[in-house]
């Protein structure tokens, strides 16, 4: 289904839940196409469930070069485009430094920082 010049597509990191999902809801009560993608497949089939001709669902790491070029791909081949991208995608953590190895820091840098850059 290639989408209609007059709506928008959307292109949310992180959609299953918190901000990601509200603006995958909000996006669809405007009538926008929205490719909602997430680690967690569970969560984004119930998700897709409440609008399955605006949602596609997407299992997509942020960290995985590949997921993204499909994802990408698989969004273009169903809507036509992507208007608007939303890198929601990311987590904090919460604890103190000395507490917090490095790897946690670097896993958390690989996601945030670098995942955004490479979804954009």
């Amino acid at each position: 289904m290639k989408n209609s010049e007059n709506n928008e597509v959307w292109f949310i990191t992180g959609a299953s839940s918190g901000f990601g999902k509200s603006l995958t809801e909000y996006a669809v009560s405007k009538g926008y196409y929205v490719a909602a993608t997430a680690r967690r497949k569970e969560k984004l089939k119930s998700l897709a469930k409440t609008a399955p001709e605006q949602i596609l669902p997407i299992v997509m790491d942020v960290t995985n070069g590949v997921q993204i070029k499909e994802a990408v791909a698989e969004t273009i081949s169903k809507f036509g485009k992507i208007d608007v991208l939303i890198n929601n995608a990311g987590y904090g953590i919460v604890g103190a430094l000395e507490e917090t190895s490095l790897q946690e820091f670097r896993n958390q840098m690989e996601t945030n920082f670098f995942g955004a850059m490479a979804v954009t």
